[in-house]
């Protein structure tokens, strides 16, 4: 089969398409034709070597961690899952393949398209882990997300005002109209943010999610008025401030994936996809990761 590999760390273009050997499903498992996997910050991480310490890889490397397809085997213990079932989840040991295995999935909603239900686990996964590392998110609070129109940050949105949260977010202005249709309520980010969001929210600001990475921490904790309410899964180095820090070793949210289809299905969440690249161009996909200004989630499709 193809696979999108690498075998250095390095840029961009340390990626191609290779031969692979085909993965089998083991128990608890179910193997997938791939339809389109999600390509994540977490990526280009791994790939550039920046995080070799915390995650070492062994070349030739695969990439990828979130897939959607159709279930081509089945491993041992796995209920209520056949060949032929479409569904989506988290691959283990790259997603950016012909055939990939994941050893957590839930069914695709009929509705949802290939290419946005690759882009669900990660995103929906990382919002409730925050959530609860939070305390929980819920009705009567507000929740300041910075980068809020990012993979995550739109499906945070999302699941906060589901929860009955109100929810304050930054963006560009060009992404404003798009986080008000998603009912946030929308600011830019940088100098100044916590002057515009005492403007729109007088009363204060109950929890801060930080996307981005970009330095909004300092001001979550100052609007909050606690470190202990603001989250970060960008900003390694807060945790010297107090902010919970929380990344996907820390284990993921159990049951993450079937409320998020839930949602999908009842129309109550969608995933932006802004691009979808042939597997040939994951290093362009990459690229646009890398530079940090996608609007929703970037996938690589099979081609």
């Amino acid at each position: 089969m193809k696979a999108v590999t690498f075998t250095e760390y390095g840029g961009p273009e340390v990626l191609h398409l290779a031969d692979a050997a085909e993965p089998h499903a083991a128990a608890g498992q179910v193997r997938i034709a791939v339809r389109a996997a999600g390509v994540n910050p977490i990526d280009w991480k791994a790939r550039s070597g920046v995080m070799r310490e915390m995650m070492p890889v062994d070349f030739p490397a695969s990439v990828g961690r979130e897939a959607a397809g159709v279930v081509d085997e089945v491993g041992d213990g796995v209920q209520g899952v056949a060949a032929g079932d479409e569904v989506f989840g988290f691959a283990v040991g790259g997603a950016a393949a012909e055939l990939a295995v994941l050893g957590e999935f839930a069914r695709k909603p009929a509705g949802l398209s290939w290419e946005a239900a690759a882009g669900l686990p990660v995103a929906a996964e990382t919002s409730l882990r925050v959530f609860g590392v939070l305390g929980g998110v819920g009705e009567g609070q507000t929740i300041v997300i910075d980068g809020a129109a990012g993979g995550v940050g739109v499906v945070a949105v999302q699941l906060a005002r589901a929860r009955g949260a109100r929810v304050i977010g930054t963006a560009s202005e060009r992404n404003h109209e798009f986080l008000r249709s998603l009912g946030a309520e929308p600011t830019t980010y940088g100098e100044g943010l916590v002057q515009r969001v005492r403007a729109l929210a007088p009363g204060g600001v109950d929890l801060g999610f930080d996307t981005a990475g970009q330095g909004g921490v300092k001001a979550l904790i100052e609007l909050t008025g606690d470190p202990a309410h603001v989250a970060t899964i960008a900003d390694f180095a807060a945790a010297s401030l107090g902010v919970k820090v929380t990344g996907g070793s820390d284990g993921r949210r159990p049951g993450a994936l079937d409320v998020a289809a839930e949602l999908a299905a009842s129309g109550g969440l969608r995933v932006e996809v802004a691009r979808a690249f042939p597997f040939s161009q994951a290093a362009e996909a990459h690229r646009l990761s890398q530079e940090g200004h996608v609007r929703g989630k970037l996938v690589l499709i099979p081609g």
